[in-house]
């Protein structure tokens, strides 16, 4: 009778572990916190970064290294959460706080493919409003909605014997160094991009006008060098159209032309393009009867050649000279 008396606690004692065994809910959300939302952070960071480098059109790689950096983190997180448990029965937040995802029923680990599921199942926790996460608040075996399912809990175990605090600073680090690089990196090239844009904008605001009045502007006498100049003004691009708009000039009487730039406006730019529009007035002819005024308007597009110099891509003529009667 006193052997059956004897047996009965211990069969109750197996089937149901202590209950200081059991993880509390705030150590369970501290090693949450340091196992997932760290690294979800610091790609949040990664990936409003990589957001602003499109929407700001910064430079293509930039974009990518966001997105390459965003991509290990993410990596990282998933070895972290599936499968050091699987191989050495710690993540790197557990470990910190000394408790461990076991199976229910017999106290073993529950491997890389149960965790993948039971994170899986958390999307069940947060669904419902976030109760899932506040359920071991009052549940008897301290479980969320995914540990039910998969009949999993989490308990308090020795932690390892190596240094848990002195690597998590290291991590903690680590994630500040990513991010404080990543918006120094951003901040830089953003920094650079605008004085470029800037030096840019005033450089046509200088040059533009008479780029393109150098361009329009040709003498009777002096005509070959003025096409001439006309011609080293251009890009290799538009240099072909331009020769053959002369040509045609070279065709018919030669009637001298002289431009001026009155108004101008820089419609956009970049470090290394441009556009420009420019309100025009001149006069064609040299003598008093057939001297006429001209006005037209222009958008000029410029594109910055190796050497540093601003040459005009394309001449877009929006309105046509129009010729006024003799002065």
């Amino acid at each position: 009778m006193t052997a059956v008396l004897d047996a009965k606690p211990n069969a109750a004692a197996d089937d149901e572990s202590p209950d200081e065994t059991l993880a509390s809910w705030r150590a369970r959300a501290g090693a949450l916190c340091l196992d997932v939302l760290l690294g979800v952070a610091v790609i949040a960071v990664l990936v409003l970064l990589a957001y602003l480098a499109i929407s700001v059109s910064q430079p293509g790689w930039l974009w990518l290294v966001y997105t390459v950096a965003a991509a290990v983190v993410l990596l990282l997180i998933l070895v972290n959460r599936w499968l050091l448990p699987a191989i050495t029965g710690w993540s790197l937040g557990r470990a910190l706080l000394g408790i461990r995802v076991v199976q229910r029923r017999d106290g073993t680990g529950a491997g890389a493919w149960r965790l993948l599921l039971r994170d899986l199942a958390h999307l069940l926790d947060t669904a419902a409003l976030f109760v899932g996460w506040l359920w071991p608040l009052w549940d008897s075996r301290n479980r969320t909605f995914a540990d039910l399912l998969l009949r999993t809990e989490v308990r308090h175990v020795d932690p390892p014997e190596r240094d848990m605090r002195r690597l998590t600073a290291k991590v903690l680090a680590a994630a500040v160094v990513v991010c404080a690089a990543a918006v120094a990196l951003n901040y830089v090239v953003v920094y650079r991009q605008e004085r470029a844009v800037d030096q840019t904008r005033q450089q046509i605001a200088d040059q533009g006008p008479r780029i393109v009045e150098q361009m329009l502007t040709y003498g009777k006498d002096t005509m070959k060098d003025d096409f001439a100049r006309a011609q080293s003004l251009a890009t290799d691009g538009y240099r072909p159209q331009l020769i053959a708009q002369q040509e045609a000039v070279q065709k018919g009487p030669v009637i001298p032309n002289e431009y001026w730039a009155v108004s101008s406006a820089v419609l956009s730019a970049s470090a290394d393009q441009a556009a420009m529009l420019l309100a025009m007035q001149g006069q064609r002819g040299t003598g008093a009867n057939d001297l006429r005024f001209i006005t037209a308007t222009v958008r000029a597009d410029f594109e910055k050649s190796r050497d540093g110099q601003w040459r005009v891509s394309n001449l877009t003529v929006l309105k046509k000279p129009n010729l006024g009667g003799a002065p």
